[in-house]
């Protein structure tokens, strides 16, 4: 795992390992604690931060905290003079620099002093996230390169997008790519050997993954991604292998298969029967068994409603060789380094996320203990309905007793995309406050949910509002004859964002199922970002009739619409 990017395996919690796997940095409740696996020693650094960063080794630790920039080394803790509040702090991975964002200007400060990398008027920003990054998977503007001596970094003007290296020294050069058909810049990784970066073209449909010359910022084509709805790359890629091979994310639907999985320069890694969600980073030789270089990767087999860890084979030798490494029920996360991996695990049973770290296959700390849920607490009931399987759950109040008919409230999603339906105690949070209330909660994940298939996502390419009415409505229907305390005459569907839009259809369109709706600042397909919008219904100038179908005309009177969540629901 890179050093510079912190990852959070739940709510409240981000964590870091160091690149050699020595440290791992742990911010919590605005806490940030050191461990060292191998001294399994701890240590708090600082608290009130809000976000922090580790040189390779995790000697050197920056963090921000109110705009302000400290580092912490072997000498102490330093509070650096900065021109004013400082965004997105990382030293280099040799733990010299300390690269960040002031104002839009990309600034780096060292031993020497503090000096402007890259800046200019008018409104251009420098190594900033644009607004479209986070539709491709990029959460991120600017990146060190591995020895320390150049960074790659954004220049945006207006929704224009261009990547450049930066030498310290003042040199810089452009990354060449047809920005004209390629608009969308996706994910980039610049951690071995030469830059990596995905290029996307409007339609979403065809992208390319490019190798950069670091000298001459000319790009060659490693991979190309296709497919006739639109590209959805794996997070964590693509990245270099040990061997000097590029990793990519892709999607084998023929023959049979509908799978999400990890190719390398060609050759498939992982097996269809695996959704792959994430590559977390290579393992050491003795993290977790198997060979140096092998990749840790968390996914979902056969049942999405869960996420497992699993050790990939990255060589040739020996065929394709895959080893799941979790196997207790629930929502395995983790973070990695040289030796050392940090797991985290959520489930049904326990209340947040319980951290550990092992170092060589080895349990040596835990960073947050197992917390079992109270045994009065609501739990809800898991299922998948319909034809299509939908992951399906119910949720009733405390103390329900069966036989007592009782309103429904159809909790829909904010994205497309986001699952409700997981073993996670968290994730149905905000269902146990409307159960509380009174109702029966009922949660669909429909088609265009994540973690089934690539099919199961994509089949609803210009005719979301179909395909998502019909599941829900189905779902409900076949939900009712498992559930006869669920009274279908008193269903309220409740969502905001997405959810929001959805809620206002199903009453429009199903008021035999759906007899009221409060959409909280629901979607306007024709105001969405054009990627965003484009992804599922097309280009708006070709596409009108796709956007009026998918328009909230003419809503009956029991379409509510707000601007804030409701704390009360009527039933």
């Amino acid at each position: 795992m890179e050093a510079q990017q912190p990852d959070g395996p739940g709510p409240g919690h981000r964590i870091a390992v160091s690149a050699d796997g020595l440290r791992v940095g742990h911010l919590h409740d605005r806490v940030l604690d050191i461990d060292e696996p191998l001294g399994r020693r701890s240590r708090t650094v600082a608290d009130d931060v809000d976000d922090f960063a580790l040189d390779r080794t995790g000697t050197v630790v920056t963090w921000t905290s109110g705009g302000r920039l400290f580092r912490a080394d072997t000498d102490g803790v330093t509070a650096l003079a900065t021109p004013g509040p400082v965004r997105a702090a990382r030293p280099d991975p040799t733990g010299r620099r300390i690269a960040y964002l002031y104002e839009g200007t990309l600034r780096v400060a060292s031993a020497d002093g503090d000096d402007l990398l890259a800046g200019e008027p008018d409104g251009v920003r420098w190594g900033e996230t644009d607004p479209y990054a986070a539709y491709f998977g990029r959460g991120s503007g600017w990146w060190w390169s591995p020895d320390g001596e150049s960074v790659l970094a954004t220049r945006r003007s207006g929704d224009q997008v261009s990547l450049h290296l930066l030498d310290l020294d003042g040199g810089w050069v452009d990354v060449h790519w047809d920005r004209e058909i390629y608009p969308y810049l996706g994910a980039v990784r610049w951690a071995d050997g030469g830059p990596l970066i995905t290029a996307l073209r409007r339609s979403q449909g065809h992208g390319l993954v490019l190798a950069v010359d670091r000298r001459t910022g000319e790009t060659q084509v490693h991979a190309e991604l296709a497919d006739p709805r639109w590209v959805n790359p794996i997070a964590g890629t693509p990245r270099h292998l040990a061997d000097g091979r590029v990793l990519v994310g892709g999607e084998i639907s023929h023959d049979g298969y509908d799978a999400r999985c990890l190719f390398a320069d060609g050759t498939l890694l992982t097996p269809p029967n695996l959704y792959v969600r994430r590559v977390v980073g290579r393992l050491g030789p003795g993290s977790a068994g198997g060979e140096l270089g092998d990749l840790l990767i968390e996914a979902s087999e056969g049942e999405p409603a869960e996420q497992h860890l699993f050790r990939v084979r990255s060589s040739t030798s020996g065929g394709m060789v895959v080893h799941r490494l979790t196997s207790a029920p629930g929502w395995h996360s983790a973070a990695c380094g040289g030796d050392t991996v940090v797991t985290g695990f959520r489930s049904l049973d326990d209340e947040g996320v319980q951290l550990t770290v092992w170092h060589a296959g080895n349990m040596v700390a835990e960073l947050t203990p197992r917390r079992p849920v109270p045994a009065t607490t609501n739990r809800p009931t898991l299922d998948r309905v319909t034809d299509r399987r939908l992951p399906t759950a119910v949720l009733y109040p405390p103390g329900h007793v069966f036989g007592r008919r009782l309103p429904v409230l159809l909790c829909l999603p904010h994205t497309p995309t986001a699952q409700q339906v997981r073993n996670d105690h968290e994730a149905f949070t905000q269902a146990r406050h409307w159960a509380e209330a009174g109702f029966a909660v009922v949660l669909v994940d429909g088609r265009g949910t994540l973690g089934v298939s690539p099919s199961f996502e994509k089949v609803t390419h210009r005719r979301v509002a179909d395909l998502a009415v019909a599941d829900h409505a189905e779902a409900l229907r076949i939900i009712a004859d498992k559930h006869s305390d669920l009274d279908l005459t008193r269903v309220t569907a409740y969502g905001s964002g997405f959810g929001g839009w959805l809620a206002a259809m199903l009453a429009a369109r199903r008021p035999d199922t759906v007899r009221a709706a409060i959409a909280v600042e629901p979607w306007d397909w024709s105001a969405l970002p054009p990627p965003l919008a484009e992804r599922y219904l097309g280009p708006r100038e070709l596409d009108s009739e796709i956007y009026a179908r998918h328009a909230l005309d003419d809503l009956p009177p029991t379409v509510v619409i707000q601007e804030a969540a409701p704390t009360t629901i009527p039933s």
